[in-house]
């Protein structure tokens, strides 16, 4: 069967006893974008998640974008940040800082071939999606992996260049994903917790920390335990929101200048009054012991 003329795979129809995963991540520039990076990290082409990945290929060409993939699995992307990510001598072999020793290696032209290239692509790209399977609540090894490597210190953040102030500020980023658990599974009163408290550590400890606008997840609620026509529905409704993603805003996030770096990074008392006698707190991570907000899942809250 084909759908928006791409052609899926057979196990996509199927009701397999095992969860398919799949999360895309999205990065884009104000404007329209015209170079996508999709980074994937799923090892089946049978699955759902490379469905949903063809259809963002797929639908972003057609919208003139130049789509580059690095398909993880294919590559054997090495999961683990080591020394052996760095030519040459290290500066302190007797106490190895991954952080401060891959800066002085970018700085100077020495980080591992295939990070260079991976972050060569990131530099480049208006868009970027990383597509995964949402493994025990986060990230697939490999993909965390990819996170760790490639978003090194220096590159992609520093002290003075992080959350509202990071580097990546001038771009947004989206994760779009499957889970193994149907939606109300993952509600406030439901079994697994809410779902904005399991994406604050990845949009906000990681892409938000990077400067990265976040905009709001995509979420494939347990594909392999639904019929074939509500996959295909969940598709178009993908394909859909593709069509107009460069117009959404981001998820709201707090701004660093919010906080006091004399006081340990504490939110400043004019804030904290200011939002006294809301019903939420700030975000996920910010609550000042209010009622958490659903701004990990939609803009505008």
């Amino acid at each position: 069967m084909r759908l928006f003329g791409i052609k899926l795979p057979p196990s996509l129809f199927l009701n397999s006893p095992q969860p398919q995963h799949c999360c895309v991540l999205c990065v884009l520039t104000s404007e329209m974008a015209s170079k996508v990076l999709i980074v994937y990290a799923h090892q089946s082409p049978g699955s759902f998640n490379c469905a949903a990945k063809d259809v963002a290929e797929k639908t972003l060409a057609a919208q003139g974008c130049t789509v580059q993939v690095s398909d993880l699995y294919a590559m054997k992307f090495k999961a683990t940040a080591t020394a052996e990510d760095i030519n040459g001598e290290v500066k302190n072999p007797e106490h190895f800082c991954y952080a401060e020793e891959t800066k002085v290696a970018w700085e100077e032209g020495r980080l591992s071939d295939d990070l260079v290239e991976e972050q060569r692509k990131l530099t480049e790209a208006d868009l970027v999606i990383f597509q995964f399977p949402m493994y025990w609540f986060s990230l697939p090894a490999i993909l965390k992996g990819w996170m760790d490597r490639v978003l090194t210190l220096g590159y992609a953040y520093s002290d003075d260049k992080r959350y509202s102030q990071g580097l990546f500020k001038t771009k947004k980023v989206m994760l779009s994903f499957t889970t193994g658990s149907h939606e109300s599974m993952f509600s406030a009163d439901g079994i697994n917790g809410d779902m904005n408290v399991t994406l604050w550590p990845l949009q906000n400890g990681i892409l938000h920390y990077c400067g990265f606008q976040v905009l709001a997840p995509q979420i494939f609620w347990a594909p392999s335990r639904v019929s074939q026509e509500e996959r295909v529905a969940m598709l178009e409704a993908w394909r859909a929101r593709l069509q107009g993603l460069w117009d959404e805003a981001p998820l709201a996030f707090t701004p660093m200048d919010c906080f006091d770096g004399d006081k340990g990074f504490q939110l400043k008392p004019e804030v904290q009054e200011k939002h006294a006698c809301q019903e939420f707190g700030l975000t996920v991570g910010t609550h000042l012991g209010k009622r958490v907000p659903p701004n990990q899942m939609r803009a505008g809250v």
